[in-house]
């Protein structure tokens, strides 16, 4: 097995990488910055220098993988067509490939509240607007899938237990950057999570289960 990573080098897509090293799964990195990356990633990683924007820098190295997992996200700028660009024209660029090369599983890490159009975040650059039409895009291509939808990220890790959701269920709370990259890769090795959105949280007071508990959502 072999996984493509898009957004290698950002907070979330450093701890898929990790995690997938961990359990001794090939990386295939997609970076736009080779020196960052090879000062942040594990050294066996495979760094593909390119750009979702630019298909063709990365088509090679998409046909010789298995699994793409798109961690991809525009940094907040003064410009205003950022999130189209990278998350939604990026995130096509992405699945038209996939298709093209006929990717097993392709998993998607969005956000909560992408089907609230009124929501807050959306004032800043349509941002979850845009991942939910790069969602429905996905949904729509045929590939199979997986979209995980993290709560409020944060980079420090909690013992917390995870709650999974089905869509549109989960409307707030926060997990840590480490329990998405986890749910990621499980999503590999669950049938159960084929062509499903999987909302996530990392809750207190929450129930602890098991990944099979989980993920038969």
């Amino acid at each position: 097995m072999k996984v493509f990573v898009a957004g290698a080098t950002g907070q979330t897509g450093r701890r898929i990488v990790s995690e997938l090293v961990k359990r001794d799964i090939s990386v295939c990195a997609l970076v736009r910055d080779e020196n960052k990356a090879k000062e942040i990633l594990p050294n066996q990683v495979e760094l593909i220098v390119g750009d979702v924007l630019n298909p063709d820098s990365f088509s090679s190295a998409i046909a010789d993988c298995n699994i793409v997992i798109c961690a991809t996200g525009a940094t907040p700028s003064l410009d205003p067509t950022a999130f189209y660009r990278v998350d939604y024209e990026g995130s096509k660029n992405l699945i038209n490939l996939a298709k093209k090369h006929n990717i097993d599983k392709f998993i998607f890490v969005t956000s909560l509240c992408v089907s609230r159009f009124f929501h807050p975040l959306n004032l800043f650059g349509l941002v979850l607007f845009w991942k939910k039409q790069a969602e429905n895009y996905l949904i729509n291509s045929g590939l199979n899938y997986t979209i995980v939808r993290p709560a409020g990220l944060k980079n420090e890790d909690n013992q917390y237990p995870l709650i999974v959701s089905g869509e549109d269920t989960l409307f707030e709370g926060s997990i840590p950057r480490i329990k998405v990259a986890e749910v990621c890769v499980e999503s590999i090795f669950y049938p159960s999570t084929n062509k499903r959105i999987l909302e996530i949280v990392a809750q207190e007071n929450a129930e602890t289960k098991n990944w099979d508990e989980l993920l038969a959502v």
